[in-house]
């Protein structure tokens, strides 16, 4: 089986924190085997990158992350290093499949996905 999997990057080897302020997005088409493709695709998409702030830093959540999943479309599983807890919720309702992860590089994180042994922290996605 084919899979399509979305990792947020600041510089395409590392796992950014959060998903919504990464600069993009690694993605990577994988087979039980290993990576078929990769490519990278800049982050014009979640609202932090489209500079949607209030004063204190905060990003307005009023409106959809219907950009997020234009873009991501085909995607089937998200690893990230964190994000919050709607985009999360979200993903879930889209049965996409998310790994909240402590591994913070890239390639180790898919060897450790492919041998289902990637660590999943969804209790850390913050609150915003």
């Amino acid at each position: 089986m084919e899979y399509k999997v979305a990792i947020p990057t600041d510089d395409g080897y590392s796992i950014a924190a959060h998903f919504g302020r990464t600069k993009g997005f690694m993605i990577f088409r994988i087979k039980e085997d290993g990576v078929i493709s990769k490519n990278y695709v800049e982050n014009h998409f979640t609202g932090h990158s489209q500079g949607r702030h209030l004063e204190d830093g905060h990003s307005h959540h009023h409106n959809s992350h219907s950009g997020i999943f234009a873009a991501l479309h085909d995607t089937q599983i998200v690893i990230a290093g964190g994000m919050g807890r709607r985009l999360y919720d979200d993903f879930e309702k889209r049965r996409i499949q998310v790994f909240i992860t402590r591994e913070r590089e890239i390639e180790k994180a898919l060897d450790l996905f492919l041998q289902s042994r990637l660590d999943n922290n969804p209790d850390s996605c913050c609150e915003h």
